[in-house]
C-alpha cells in the first residue's frame, strides 16, 4: 500500500481518527462518518485501510540484528494483575547498563513499540517493554481487538503491572540502577503517573503527548521530564499550562517541547500521522535527555 502522510488527509478526517483510535465511537460509526470524506472513487473502507497502521513501515531495527539481544521476560505483580509479560532489548555485548521502560499506547504491546525497545539497545541501554493486555491474553496482533482488549483491562491493577515492572528492571543484576521510562500516547500520561508513584526510584521521563499527571500529586515527581507534544492535539495540549505551573511551582526540572503542526501520534511510524522530521528530533532529544540523566 502507498504510504500517505497526514498532510494528504483533513484535519477532520484525522480528528475523526483519534476519537475512533480512543475507543470515543465503534468501528461502524467511524466508517459510516468516513463516507463523506469518498470522493473520486475513494470508497470509506478504502480511507479507513489507508489509516490503518502498516508494521512493515515500523522496523527500523530487525530483531535479529547481532548488535542486540531481544526475548520475552515475566514480571511478577502481587499488587496488579499478577503478572505481566514484555519485551526485553539489550546490547549483545554483557555489562552494567541504564535501563528504560517503555510503554505503549492503548493498544499493547505491537510490533512499533518493540522496535522502541530494540532502537534504545542500539543506543546502548537496557529497555524492557512491558504489555498491559497481558491479563487479557497479550497484544492480539490486531490493533481493533487490542484497543477492545485494553478497555477490558482494570487500570489500577495495570498501573500497578507497570510499577512492578520498572523495579523490577532498576534492580536487574545487568542495570547501574538509573531507571529511565518513555511512553506514547496512554504510554506517555503513564510516564507522568510513574513520576508522581516511583518518586526518586525514577530516574528520567519522556512523554510523548501523554496526559499531565494532576498538580495535587506534583509535589510527588523527583524525575527529570521531558515533555512532547503534537500542535494539533487540542483537547490533550489543554492541561499542559496547568501541569507547567505546577512543576514550576515545585521547583520540578522539566523541558517542554511542541511540534507545531504535527498529529498525536506523529512518532508512530505505522500510520500517517507520523511526521519522520519529528520523530526524529523528538527521538534524537529523548536520547540525549536519557544519557544526561541516567549516565
Amino acid at each position: 500500500m502507498e504510504r500517505k502522510k497526514a498532510s494528504d488527509y483533513p484535519q477532520e478526517l484525522l480528528d475523526l481518527f483519534h476519537e475512533y483510535q480512543h475507543g470515543d465511537m465503534d468501528r461502524r460509526t467511524f466508517i459510516d462518518r468516513l463516507g463523506k470524506f469518498a470522493t473520486g472513487g475513494l470508497t470509506a473502507m478504502a480511507i479507513f485501510e489507508s489509516l490503518t497502521p502498516n508494521y512493515a513501515w515500523a522496523q527500523q531495527v530487525p530483531p535479529d540484528d547481532k548488535r542486540i539481544k531481544v526475548g520475552y521476560e515475566t514480571v511478577q505483580s502481587p499488587a496488579g494483575n499478577g503478572s505481566i509479560k514484555g519485551y526485553l532489548a539489550r546490547p549483545a555485548k554483557n555489562g552494567k547498563r541504564p535501563v528504560v521502560l517503555v510503554i505503549h499506547e492503548n493498544r499493547g504491546l505491537n510490533p512499533y513499540i518493540e522496535d522502541v525497545a530494540r532502537r534504545l539497545a542500539l543506543a546502548n541501554f537496557i529497555a524492557f517493554a512491558p504489555d498491559g493486555l497481558t491479563s487479557v491474553g497479550g497484544y492480539p496482533g490486531n490493533e481493533e481487538k487490542a484497543a477492545a482488549a485494553f478497555r477490558t483491562v482494570d487500570g489500577k491493577k495495570m498501573t500497578e503491572d507497570f510499577v512492578a515492572a520498572a523495579r523490577w528492571l532498576k534492580t536487574r543484576s545487568d542495570s547501574t540502577g538509573k531507571l529511565g521510562a518513555v511512553g506514547f500516547c496512554f504510554g506517555g500520561g503513564m510516564v507522568n503517573q510513574l513520576a508522581v508513584l516511583l518518586g526518586k526510584d525514577l530516574n528520567a521521563g519522556v512523554a510523548f503527548y501523554g496526559r499531565q499527571a494532576g498538580a495535587a500529586d506534583v509535589p510527588r515527581i523527583s524525575a527529570p521530564l521531558l515533555l512532547q507534544y503534537a500542535g494539533s492535539d487540542e483537547r490533550l495540549n489543554a492541561g499542559i499550562a496547568a501541569y507547567e505551573a505546577a512543576l514550576k511551582a515545585n521547583n520540578k526540572v522539566y523541558t517542554v517541547h511542541m511540534y507545531d503542526g504535527k498529529q498525536h501520534g506523529f512518532h508512530n511510524d505505522t500510520t500517517p500521522r507520523y511526521d519522520e522530521a519529528s520523530a526524529k528530533l523528538a527521538w534524537t532529544r529523548t536520547l540525549e535527555f536519557f544519557n544526561k540523566y541516567l549516565r
